[in-house]
């Protein structure tokens, strides 16, 4: 089962390693990979800022991932949205689609919110589809908007509306639960 849980300490030393993986890396935004101080500053924000809430993506116990959310005290109840894989053993097995469709839960269910968005880059095709795949509507494309390596990357812009998560959620759970990815 595919489940979302609270971070805990160990977690930072976990992300740290699945950071500096050239795989989940090339996907960051980032400009460059962080100092094991700064990633440690960050995983502290992460625990500790209201503005920012993560999880770690587990699958059957075991951590695969993360998923983050920041921008939660805007008053326009809206929050970025950010989530990877890595856990090599989890990528291409719905592992992504269930914990986006838990996060969704959260976000909308748990912290009441209007409207969550994402930036993923142009070339990412498999994060655009599990997206796409989950509800998001693409709603903007911005050239050049990164640089990754000193190389400007384009991002696609994409967003779902609370409103629209309640349409999609029945069946996306349903779908999920069948495959046995996620409880009832």
């Amino acid at each position: 089962m595919i489940d979302l849980r609270d971070l805990q300490d160990q977690d930072e030393g976990v992300l740290f390693q699945w950071r500096s993986e050239p795989e989940v890396d090339r996907w960051m935004s980032d400009a460059a990979f962080p100092s094991r101080d700064a990633h440690a500053a960050w995983f502290d924000g992460l625990r500790n800022d209201p503005d920012m809430r993560g999880w770690m993506i587990t699958r059957a116990g075991v951590p695969a991932g993360l998923l983050t959310l920041s921008g939660l005290l805007s008053h326009h109840r809206r929050a970025s949205w950010n989530w990877f894989l890595g856990s090599a053993e989890a990528r291409g097995r719905g592992v992504g689609r269930a914990a986006q469709v838990l996060g969704l839960d959260r976000a909308f269910g748990e912290l009441g919110l209007h409207k969550v968005f994402a930036e993923v880059m142009a070339d990412n095709d498999a994060a655009l589809k599990a997206h796409v795949a989950t509800g998001f509507r693409r709603e903007g494309y911005l050239r050049g908007h990164v640089l990754k390596n000193g190389i400007a990357r384009d991002v696609v812009l994409l967003g779902i509306l609370a409103s629209e998560w309640e349409q999609l959620r029945e069946a996306a759970r349903r779908g999920l639960t069948e495959a046995h990815l996620i409880a009832a």
